[in-house]
């Protein structure tokens, strides 16, 4: 096994380490090369957790996906039909995508690529930033090869963002998210020749990314420290003008997201995407409610994320009311009035909330209270006698975890002092002779 290879297993968890044994049985099975490249590759070469596994094949990447998908249990979230790229939802909140190794050409700035088969050297070299252009073979035959065609390993150690080529934001304009999202949340500085690029796509007026492409940033940065200094950035440019003319000056709320960004850390000390849409909701909060209608259609959410986010004030307010409730006294009660909460609703509660006993609550759900529910299981259900999926079943393991929640803890006897020692005598240090 390389180095490269030890190090990936040991910085992947248990079910991301199955989700690799996965794709290389059915890499090995077709007979398809595989990388594991991107991000991945980014995280794990600076010693950081991964969060989303991003694999690259020379072919048949969508034939790869859908059987990744179907050996895990996972479920196809996107595909690119254009790309040739799948986006995978994997047991275990794992997020994964798999694509072919390929070429694209743009006849415009943020037009429509032409895309062509290529190697895995040419599929890194066209990427955006030179740390981002690594990869790692999972290949029997060549496995634990690392390919780094821009030298992204130099600029990981010297905590620089380079771009891989000359024309990566006249390509893909929207690659200037990522830049201030990367300078911010990595603490990188971006080299001299990167802000040239970036001051020259400025002066030549093709800075105009679809501002849809702002969504994926928005949702990686609210999980993040350091996401005031990147929209102050984008705004600094006028790119968040593009979502909405008015989203700047006094109606950006840098506040109250320094505000949301402390309580988000409080409850999630390691930060959750999770909750980007109370991120959102935040970073509008000034705006009027037909500029804030403007902006959600800008960004183009999912159907279901829209939905969602018209809703979420609303629900909020209602969550806040329950967790004020005096005729809350048990833990069990608090885990009722938080276990069907979305985690943006939860958050939105926390960040619109003074009322201290409902802060108390939240931190004390996902720090104290759900873990400890967790720890029943469904066998200790079936031992009591129950069948799973009936209704008697989840009432039985409603029950066992209400009692878990509400248990006292045992006091902890404190253990008995040693007797004193004998007393000694002033003379040749024996024990004095009792009178």
């Amino acid at each position: 096994m390389s180095d490269y290879m030890f190090a990936l297993e040991s910085h992947l968890d248990a079910a991301q380490n199955r989700t690799v044994a996965e794709i290389q049985r059915i890499a090995t099975e077709a007979g398809i090369t595989v990388w594991l490249a991107g991000g991945a590759m980014r995280d794990m070469l600076r010693g950081a957790p991964i969060r989303d596994l991003d694999f690259t094949v020379e072919r048949d990447a969508l034939k790869v996906g859908r059987a990744l998908a179907q050996g895990t249990q996972g479920e196809i979230v996107g595909e690119d039909s254009l790309k040739r790229g799948v986006e995978l939802e994997l047991p275990g909140g794992i997020r994964a995508s798999v694509s072919n190794a390929r070429t694209e050409k743009y006849a415009k700035p943020g037009g429509k690529p032409q895309i062509g088969a290529a190697t895995i050297h040419e599929d890194l070299s066209r990427r955006d930033f030179t740390i981002n252009a690594i990869a790692l073979c999972l290949n029997r035959g060549a496995k634990g090869l690392l390919v780094d065609p821009t030298n992204g390993q130099a600029d990981l150690l010297n905590r620089e963002l380079r771009t891989t080529n000359s024309m990566a934001f006249y390509d893909d304009p929207s690659r200037v998210f990522r830049l201030f999202r990367f300078k911010h949340v990595l603490g990188f500085e971006i080299a001299p020749r990167t802000q040239s690029q970036l001051d020259n796509a400025v002066l030549g007026e093709y800075l105009n990314p679809n501002p849809a492409a702002l969504a994926a940033d928005l949702r990686a940065l609210s999980s993040c420290e350091g996401a005031i200094g990147a929209i102050e950035d984008l705004d600094r440019l006028g790119l968040l003008k593009l979502l909405s003319p008015a989203l700047t000056g006094a109606k950006l709320n840098t506040a109250g997201l320094a505000r949301f960004e402390k309580q988000t850390h409080a409850v999630f000390p390691g930060g959750t995407e999770l909750g980007w849409l109370a991120f959102l909701i935040v970073l509008l909060e000034k705006l009027t409610p037909k500029e804030r209608a403007a902006a959600l259609t800008a960004l183009a959410l999912p159907a279901a994320e829209l939905k969602t986010v018209q809703k979420l004030e609303a629900a909020a307010k209602k969550r806040e009311a329950l967790l004020k409730s005096p005729k809350i006294h048990k833990p069990s009660q608090v885990w009722e009035a938080l276990k069907d909460a979305d985690t943006a609703e939860v958050l939105l509660v926390a960040y619109e909330s003074a009322a201290r006993v409902v802060q108390d609550r939240i931190k004390a759900y996902y720090q104290k209270y759900l873990p400890t529910a967790q720890e029943v299981t469904e066998e200790q259900v079936v031992a009591a006698g129950h069948k799973p999926g009936t209704p008697k079943f989840e009432k039985a393991y409603q029950a066992l975890v209400v009692t878990r929640l509400n248990a006292r803890p045992k006091k902890v006897e404190p253990e008995p002092e040693p007797p004193p020692p004998p007393p000694m005598s002033m003379g040749r240090g024996r024990p004095a002779r009792a009178s």
